[in-house]
């Protein structure tokens, strides 16, 4: 197991494990590979970008993409994506690259970890087990235009 900083040079394979493992249930979802390769860029072009792919036996497994925010108490590293290829899940590559988020958060004087998952999904427990804590006053409001 390897893990490497993300680069635009990871998008197409990063695209093709993202929609292995989001077109399949429980998330069914259908992302196609122009429509992720887009996402998945906009991630990494931004400006405080910061990513890592995970490796096994010279393939990428898995990766996680996140960006650095100003936050009143300290900066904060938020993550926006962590996907497994689904025949890598439950291996540890997850638990290796959310490792090595907190390592990267603890060299750059990042105070914490954040994200947003869906509560009913697999990942809920899998980050409640990481020791992620809910922020129970937040939630997630939307509203469909079309």
């Amino acid at each position: 197991m390897n893990i490497i900083p993300i680069t635009e040079a990871h998008i197409d394979a990063c695209a093709k494990i993202f929609i292995n493992t989001y077109n399949q249930a429980p998330w069914s979802y259908q992302w196609n590979l122009e429509a992720a390769i887009k996402y998945l860029g906009e991630y990494i072009s931004a400006a405080k970008f910061v990513g890592f792919a995970v490796y096994h036996e010279n393939e990428i497994a898995g990766a996680i993409l996140a960006h650095t925010k100003t936050w009143w108490t300290n900066d904060q590293l938020y993550i926006d994506e962590l996907f497994i290829a689904p025949e890598m899940q439950k291996k540890g590559f997850g638990k290796q690259l959310i490792y090595h988020a907190e390592q990267y958060a603890l060299d750059n004087n990042l105070q914490t970890l954040v994200l947003m998952t869906h509560k009913f999904m697999p990942a809920m427990s899998f980050y409640e087990n990481h020791d992620f804590l809910h922020a129970q006053p937040f939630i997630l409001l939307f509203k469909n235009v079309s």
